[in-house]
């Protein structure tokens, strides 16, 4: 059989009958036909509904006796799925629930996540996927996802192809060294693609069945890991140089091979690699890196949507960025290419913008600075006329205090960062201060809202990388706006699937940022929020990914609708949870 690289389907040969029961799922219209029965029936993630099989398919497909004989439906099902979630005193525990039950009935496990993202997103995602990222090998249940190791190099497509019951289109692929602010996590890195496909399915409708999560494994540094007899990874120190590249291109090699149409999303690799392998792959297949690319589009909302409430402008911006890492560098990359396409010159926009590391102000010619930190960093005679020494070392306090921003930014993942000196030193000079500590599990925040609130007097607007309790502002709780990739990535993935686009250039990430910002409306704005709240994520998907599909299309690098048929064609493509009836073949 060949590979028809086109279709990524094998040529000459119809639809095997998996591929008619998923499309009938997807469509949810009509029946589907099922050639499973009994047990191997509700063992499949897929297919099993539980006790909401009817009377005639419990007949029909063996089922009869193997169930309680009640029928209940999807809704009465979800209500009590929540009620196990709800009943557990731990989050972990609720992760491992929710992770059970994704094992067993992938449709139900969906739909009580959409209908419940602002209360089950924390959970399935940051910040309790960190902890469960962190204790992965002490609950480890059943298998999800491919594993690659070094020893797997020559086999990956045969690898892919074990995994896959039908036709992939979006991969999620980490290796595990950079996992949230937690660093080398080893295997234990799975939980981040699991969890992020789960918001895919969720928030952009993209089956789960056309979804791979992958870890490549290639080892760990983490002693504690490499010591604990029950660590499931591959037990070697962490693989560097030559020898991982091999590991990288022989996966992305074999996407090519078995799934040519599938959306690479790079996820959680350390900065400098995460930086070469998304330049390297970018166009050889389509694929982007959330922690650059995504963090930059839901930063560059933030600050858009921020600026509107207070009535300025990008123009009008003046920014210091704490953290020179991927994440970092990429809100820097995409705030310039906003302020240019704004009207502001390449020089106004660099000079707008403070960047800094571990060792300080990014300044041109400084001893050691990193190749992919030089575009961030300000010329000397800027740097002089702000009153700072070209030659530092200047810590926080001392750019902020000389440079005088409006918008403070932190990825740095240091819990603490943004001190009461730092915060006080800002707000003396800005009416409006905005404070976006993005770092991410809650305990790396750069600074917790109730304190920069404080250190304010209530005039600070804030949004954060994790999630927050609402803060008390002269006698009115005031909920605290989530910086959260989950409202750019699903929709972006989406248009990228749709538009079968070649590239994702970064102009599609500003597209996205700019229709995020757009769907606050000024009753949101008004009360202090600066988006859509968690529960609307399908409908921010959605209208991104329509923004996406046609930019794609007017770049050239995705498929050209007419503007009328980009919205039925986004929408036909959301796969809503819901079961369809089943018949015997």
């Amino acid at each position: 059989m060949t590979l028809d690289i086109a279709h990524g389907q094998r040529a000459g040969h119809p639809a095997s009958a998996a591929r008619r029961v998923l499309d009938t799922i997807r469509g949810s219209s009509g029946s589907a036909p099922v050639a499973l029965r009994g047990m191997a029936l509700l063992a499949d993630r897929v297919l099993n509904k539980d006790a909401a099989f009817s009377d005639s398919e419990r007949e029909a497909l063996g089922l009869r006796g193997l169930l309680p004989p009640r029928v209940v439906d999807i809704e009465t099902q979800v209500s009590l799925e929540l009620e196990h979630v709800r009943r557990k005193g731990d989050d972990l525990e609720r992760y491992i629930g929710l992770a059970a039950l994704q094992d067993r009935n992938e449709t139900l496990f969906h739909r009580v996540l959409l209908e419940h993202l602002e209360e089950l997103l924390p959970i399935v995602y940051t910040p309790t996927v960190g902890r469960a990222c962190q204790e992965f090998s002490h609950h480890y249940r059943r298998p999800r996802g491919v594993w690659i190791t070094p020893d797997d190099v020559d086999r990956v497509p045969e690898i892919l192809r074990n995994a896959a019951r039908d036709e992939i289109r979006l991969i999620v692929v980490t290796d595990n060294e950079r996992i949230l602010g937690l660093g080398d996590q080893g295997a234990g890195g799975m939980g981040i693609p699991v969890g992020k496909l789960a918001i895919y399915s969720a928030a952009a409708g993209v089956h789960p069945a056309n979804t791979l999560p992958v870890s490549l494994d290639v080892g760990t540094d983490r002693a504690e890991l490499l010591g604990d007899p029950l660590y499931v990874g591959w037990r070697r120190p962490r693989l560097r140089g030559a020898a991982y590249d091999e590991v990288v291109e022989a996966f992305v090699a074999g996407v090519r091979e078995v799934h040519p149409r599938a959306v690479l999303q790079w996820e959680d690799f350390k900065q400098h690699n995460a930086i070469r392998l998304l330049e390297r792959y970018r166009n050889w297949i389509c694929s982007f890196n959330d922690d650059i690319q995504g963090t930059a589009a839901i930063s560059v909302a933030v600050i858009l949507s921020a600026l509107r409430s207070t009535g300025h402008t990008l123009g009008d911006a003046r920014i210091v960025l704490a953290g020179a890492g991927a994440a970092g560098t990429g809100i820097a990359r995409l705030l310039r290419l906003a302020m240019i396409e704004d009207g502001m010159t390449p020089e106004q926009a660099r000079n707008s913008m403070a960047v800094l590391d571990s060792h300080g102000l990014l300044v041109q010619g400084r001893p050691g600075l990193e190749d992919d930190k030089t575009e961030c960093a300000l010329p000397p005679d800027v740097v002089a006329g702000y009153g700072l020494s070209p030659d530092g070392p200047h810590d926080l306090v001392e750019v902020v205090a000389a440079f005088k921003p409006n918008i403070l930014l932190g990825t740095t993942a240091h819990g603490g960062m943004f001190t009461e000196e730092v915060v006080r030193t800002m707000a003396a000079t800005a009416d409006r201060p905005i404070i976006l500590p993005l770092s991410n599990p809650t305990a790396n925040t750069e600074a917790k809202p109730a304190d920069v609130m404080a250190w304010t007097d209530g005039r600070a607007i804030v949004a954060t990388g994790s999630p927050f309790p609402p803060v008390e502002v002269g006698g009115v709780l005031r909920r605290v706006p989530q910086a959260n990739n989950a409202y750019v990535f699903p929709g972006m993935g989406l248009a990228a699937i749709v538009s079968e686009a070649r590239t994702l250039p970064e102009t599609a990430f500003l597209v996205a940022a700019r229709r995020l910002a757009e769907l606050a409306s000024t009753e949101i704005l008004a009360e202090g929020q600066l988006f859509p709240p968690i529960s609307d994520l399908r409908v921010v998907a959605r209208e991104i990914a329509i923004a996406g599909v046609a930019h794609l299309g007017q770049l050239g690098v995705g498929r050209r609708f007419a503007p009328e048929a980009i919205p039925p064609a986004v929408v036909a493509a959301m796969w809503r949870p819901n079961y369809v009836p089943y018949e015997a073949v």
